[in-house]
């Protein structure tokens, strides 16, 4: 993997990272049940993608 690829998954991390932190305080402003669900579950997918993300630059790391 090039550094510029390297580079590339470090920055969707950091973005991955922004949005989750983004989503979470945004939860806590909310009274609507339904929307806090929603939020929750965006939450949920992007920290999934994190993971993946993350779970990528460490088996390129290892290799």
């Amino acid at each position: 993997m090039t550094q510029k690829e390297l580079a590339y998954l470090e920055d969707a991390i950091g973005h991955e990272t922004s949005i989750i932190n983004i989503l979470n305080e945004t939860s806590k402003n909310l009274t609507d049940e339904q929307l806090i669900s929603f939020v929750n579950s965006e939450m949920d997918e992007h920290a999934t993608q994190k993971q993946q993300l993350m779970n990528l630059l460490e088996a390129k790391a290892n290799e």
